[in-house]
C-alpha cells in the first residue's frame, strides 16, 4: 500500500467505537489496509499511542482508562498508509472526537531511562534521508525476537517508540542532533526464541551492543498528561 503524502493531516472520514467483547480472546493496534483496528484495547493505550506516555505519565486520569477495553474501526480521509506521525495525530484526534478528551501537559521529576551514548560511540549509520520530513518506522516479532527499522530517525522519535515496550519512559539524553538509519533485533520472550545461541540479547544489551547507545535510570523531568476531561463514548 502507497504511503500517505506527508503533507497530509489526515481527518477521519469514519470512525466507531464500541466496549470490546468481555469473552474475546483476540488484541489487535494497528492499520489493516486503510482501516485503523483496535480490539480489546483500553484508553490508556490509545493515549500512549497518540502522545507517547505511559500510565505513570498520565495524572487525574479515572480508573476505567486502564481497565475498561475498547474495539475501534476507523478510515481516515486521506488515501495512502499514514506515517508513525500522521497515526499519532489520527489517534488524538479519536480521543478528542470521541472520548471528549481535554488535557494539558506538565512537567514533573519521575523515574525515566536516560538515553545516552555508550563507551565507544554511536554505531548507528549517518541517515541521508531529508531531516525535514519524519521517520520510516516499523517492528515485526517472530519466535520471541521483536524487529524494530528506523530510517531517517532522531533520537527523540527512537525515544517515543522505546516507551512503547520499557517499563518507564525513555528521554533522550544523547546530545545527538541528526539522523539515523538503524535496526534494533532483540528478544522478548526467552522461552519462545531460538535455542542454538543465535536469540538477539535483551533489549538493554541490544540497545548498547547494536546501537552504541544505552538506557540508565534516572530520575529527571519529564512530560506528564494531566486529564482535565474524558468520557466514555457515546453511541456510533
Amino acid at each position: 500500500m502507497p504511503k500517505m503524502a506527508e503533507d497530509a493531516d489526515p481527518n477521519w472520514e469514519v470512525a466507531t467505537v464500541k466496549p470490546s467483547d468481555p469473552n474475546g480472546q483476540e488484541s489487535r493496534l494497528g492499520m489493516n489496509g486503510r482501516e485503523f483496528v483496535v480490539i480489546r484495547q483500553t484508553l490508556g493505550t490509545l493515549l500512549l499511542l497518540g502522545y507517547g506516555v505511559q500510565q505513570r505519565q498520565l495524572v487525574n486520569a479515572p480508573d476505567w482508562i486502564t481497565t475498561a477495553r475498547w474495539d475501534v474501526k476507523a478510515v481516515p480521509d486521506t488515501p495512502g498508509k499514514p506515517s508513525l506521525k500522521q497515526l499519532q495525530s489520527l489517534t488524538r484526534k479519536l480521543l478528542t472526537q470521541r472520548f471528549g478528551l481535554v488535557m494539558h501537559t506538565e512537567q514533573r521529576s519521575m523515574e525515566v531511562y536516560a538515553l545516552t551514548i555508550a563507551k565507544g560511540g554511536v554505531k548507528m549509520a549517518q541517515s541521508t534521508g531529508d531531516p525535514n520530513k519524519g521517520p520510516n518506522e516499523s517492528d515485526s516479532a517472530i519466535n520471541g525476537q521483536r524487529t524494530i527499522k528506523m530510517q531517517n530517525a532522531s533520537m527523540s522519535d527512537l525515544a517515543l517508540v522505546l516507551n512503547v515496550y520499557l517499563d518507564r519512559p525513555a528521554v533522550d539524553h544523547s546530545g545527538l542532533s541528526g539522523r539515523y538509519d538503524f535496526q534494533l533485533k532483540y528478544s522478548v520472550d526467552e522461552t519462545k526464541a531460538p535455542t542454538d545461541g543465535s536469540a538477539a540479547p535483551g533489549i538493554f544489551t541490544a540497545i548498547q551492543e547494536e546501537l552504541g547507545l544505552k538506557l540508565e535510570p534516572v530520575k529527571a523531568p519529564t512530560d506528564v498528561l494531566v486529564i482535565d476531561k474524558v468520557e466514555r463514548p457515546g453511541a456510533n
